[in-house]
């Protein structure tokens, strides 16, 4: 071999070095995650654990519209500190959907693989809470950052004595503490868009389940089999009619198709857990919406049963168009960032029924006030048994009925006192919202509408001019003397 040769060898070792190289790492490089419908698993049974070569869609930083100026000071706090402990975590869920889709979360939730125990000893401002579900609140003055420790479903190897994770014979889930992986807990999820994972690693988003996807066809999908996971909790029948109508998304026909047929359930959920499931629906700025989608469903039933018997009575009509005019009105409330209180919608819900029972009782023979009041406690104890009603709001709504038979007693100073009354204003809402419905109540709603934009002379003039007609009648008959007993 002459020296030319030689000098081309060496000349070209180092590119040679740099082939193999670059072979090397490509052979081992994992490829980019595409998503393959046939590999996602939720088309098949909840709760099964994904192939361990299934690797999740990865939305880079570049690719979704998330940031950290978006998301809460607290969260990324807690997520910094859960990453320098070395615990592998995402904020996960709604939070993530609701920035990508350019609206504002109401909170933010984290998801890791340390134990409950293991977070609560890395937040001194935290506490465990939940049997049914063992969870974390991490507590930043009045924000709450909820962190869950990542699930498995109730057939993981680990929970062979079902001390873990419990589930009744008709599929409901009864204790929720079996511990899993990221992947594994994306299968738990109810639905694919709330199946989003977002790291502060490299910033992307992972979608173990086809929610990005889901989330640009604007579809609602339930991960898993439907009707199984409706089984499990049917609270998830609910989610769906305030997630389709919150964010204007479709219904995936699958995740419909059970709905009607399994919306009894709903009957052996505790009251209480339902009364908060009702907050959700009516008090988040889609009431109306939600109203319809949940009669469609047969799911409204289940949460106002005394409401749904009379609407389907002839009088129905006029008790759904006070319901939709409160729900109307709520939503308008809401979207302005006015204050409002269940009590209002409650109150809306229950008038109708209220009626029926109060005329019940005038047949009976009891005077209308006690009338009034026994009718509101029949009405608030068969409610109580759907969605129980708080004290705090059950004595608001009484108020807000007891005032519909003050409003028309307006003679004397008692107008005055109506209107420095705390539940005026809505009673007088009320009031008004009964008129557009239906109700003919002889222009008193525009009587109130009236006083209360005049002065103090105009307001004397019309009270004067009601002369007697407000004022309640008395008994013209004297008062009968009773006569002291005589003794011998």
């Amino acid at each position: 071999m002459d020296s030319n040769s030689l000098g081309v060898i060496i000349a070209l070792l180092p590119l040679l070095a740099v082939g193999l190289l670059f072979l090397l790492l490509s052979s081992k490089a994992k490829p980019h995650p595409i998503y393959d419908s046939s590999r996602n698993p939720i088309a098949g049974n909840q709760g099964q654990v994904i192939n361990s070569r299934y690797h999740p869609v990865v939305i880079s930083r570049d690719q979704h519209d998330v940031t950290r100026k978006q998301i809460s000071d607290n969260a990324l706090k807690v997520l910094y500190r859960l990453k320098d402990a070395g615990y592998e975590s995402y904020l996960v869920g709604g939070c993530v959907r609701d920035l990508e889709l350019g609206l504002h979360p109401k909170d933010f939730d984290v998801a890791t693989e340390a134990h409950p125990e293991e977070v609560h000893d890395l937040f001194r401002n935290s506490r465990l809470i939940g049997r049914r579900f063992k969870l974390v609140h991490v507590r930043f003055g009045r924000e709450i950052i909820e962190v869950a420790t990542f699930r498995a479903s109730h057939d993981a190897a680990h929970n062979d004595d079902d001390k873990h994770g419990r589930q009744a014979d008709g599929g409901m889930i009864l204790r929720d503490n079996v511990y899993g992986t990221v992947e594994e807990d994306a299968l738990r999820r109810d639905f694919t868009i709330n199946a989003l994972y977002y790291t502060i690693n490299d910033f992307s988003i992972h979608d173990y389940a086809g929610g990005w996807q889901d989330l640009e066809q604007r579809t609602l999908r339930m991960i898993g089999d439907p009707e199984a996971r409706y089984r499990e909790d049917p609270v998830r029948m609910l989610r769906a009619i305030r997630f389709a109508a919150k964010l204007e998304f479709t219904i995936a026909p699958d995740t419909e198709e059970p709905i009607q047929r399994l919306a009894p359930l709903l009957s052996d959920i505790p009251a209480a857990r339902l009364f908060e499931e009702v907050l959700k629906l009516f008090l988040s700025g889609q009431g109306e919406t939600t109203f319809a989608m949940l009669r469609h469903f047969k799911l409204f039933e289940a949460l106002f049963p005394a409401t749904q018997r009379l609407l389907d009575k002839e009088q129905g009509a006029v008790a759904e168009q006070l319901i939709i005019q409160a729900l109307r009105s709520t939503d308008i409330r809401i979207k302005r960032g006015k204050s409002v209180t269940p009590a209002f919608v409650y109150a809306a819900m229950l008038w109708y029924p209220l009626l029926e029972i109060l005329e019940r009782l005038k047949k009976q023979g009891v005077p209308p006030i006690p009338a009034l009041h026994q009718a509101a406690l029949e009405i608030h104890q068969l409610q109580s048994r759907a969605s129980s009603i708080p004290r705090r709001f059950s004595g608001t709504m009484r108020d807000i009925w007891e005032l519909q038979y003050r409003l028309p007693r307006r003679n004397g100073n008692r107008a005055e006192q109506l209107v420095e009354n705390p539940r005026f204003r809505a009673a007088y809402d009320f009031l008004l919202m009964r008129e557009a419905s239906g109700e003919d109540l002889d222009g008193l709603g525009q009587w109130w509408t009236d006083y209360q934009q005049a002065r103090s002379e105009q307001r004397e003039e019309m009270v004067a001019e009601l002369g007697h007609g407000g004022a309640r009648q008395r008994s013209k008959s004297k008062r009968r003397v009773r006569r002291k007993p005589q003794h011998d």
